[in-house]
């Protein structure tokens, strides 16, 4: 079985010692590092392309900015945000969505579904 490869990067030190001791004992689970400076996350995720890196969440109404550098980068990475004094979590993942549709075979088609103005009849 392959294991889940997680990256734990949340601030206070506190939060990262309960959040290792809740995943380091099971077997499906390789904790792949602890990160202390948050400044140092992307290159950390560049070099070792954990599963899962968990983050601190510093306002729950608002998407951590890291999380757009992370996952524009690193789409199959998912993303855990804690904020445990506001007992709140949110998981963050990327989706590829690949659409298609048909157009007109004309000059005229050609460029509307260049410049957006395509009426699309999605597939």
């Amino acid at each position: 079985m392959e294991k889940i490869r997680v990256l734990v990067a949340n601030r206070p030190r506190l939060m990262r010692e309960l959040v290792l001791a809740t995943i380091s004992d099971q077997p499906d689970i390789e904790i792949m590092g602890e990160i202390k400076d948050e400044s140092e996350i992307a290159h950390v995720v560049a070099e070792s392309h954990p599963d899962f890196v968990i983050i601190a969440l510093d306002r729950p109404d608002e998407r951590p900015a890291i999380c757009d550098e992370l996952l524009a980068q690193h789409p199959q990475t998912k993303i855990l945000a804690l904020a445990p004094e506001r007992n709140s979590s949110i998981f963050f993942w990327s989706v590829i969505d690949i659409r298609s549709a048909q157009i007109e075979s004309s000059e005229e088609g050609i460029l509307n579904a260049i410049r957006g103005k395509a009426r699309l009849m999605a597939h």
